[in-house]
């Protein structure tokens, strides 16, 4: 996902071909992400990650306070910025396609604005995720980062969520 949609990004104005190319790759990406949400393994599943506010806004400030409780699969502030990052990702591919039909293609350019707000936004996203999860990997002594590419996390401990 990282590599098509930094292929989109870098190809916008030089060429097209690329630039659609890249973006229906990182849609489909995120569709495959969302099937493996729903139907996936335990702690890839949506309803094992998916909180409400109020709980990812008190594991921040847990985190803030350096009280926060290490979770076996994604921490609450992880699965929001999952959801947060497929919304923007799908966002930035739904406005390109539109932006190629002939509804939108001339005169408005209110889609293209969208594309490129959404396009930036997840830029921001990215950003707040690596600083998240290098910040809970120096706190709960855990290379998160590894994680994400083999499923595999050191054994729960007596404090840890599942």
């Amino acid at each position: 996902l990282v590599l098509t949609m930094l292929a989109a990004y870098e190809t916008p104005f030089m060429d097209d071909a690329i630039h659609a190319r890249a973006g229906y790759a990182a849609a489909g990406l995120v569709a495959l992400r969302v099937v493996w949400g729903l139907a996936g393994p335990r702690y890839a599943r949506f309803s094992n990650f998916v909180k409400r506010p109020l709980t990812v806004f008190a594991y921040m400030r847990d985190i803030v306070r350096r009280t926060a409780t290490r979770h076996l699969g994604h921490n609450p502030a992880g699965g929001a910025m999952v959801v947060a990052l497929i919304l923007s990702v799908l966002t930035t591919a739904v406005t390109g396609f539109l932006m190629y039909t002939s509804a939108y293609q001339y005169g408005d350019d209110t889609i293209p604005r969208l594309h490129i707000l959404a396009a930036n936004a997840t830029l921001v996203l990215v950003a707040i995720h690596l600083t998240g999860v290098g910040v809970v990997s120096l706190l709960q002594r855990e290379n998160l980062v590894v994680s994400m590419f083999t499923g595999r996390k050191r054994r729960a401990g007596p404090d840890d969520i599942e």
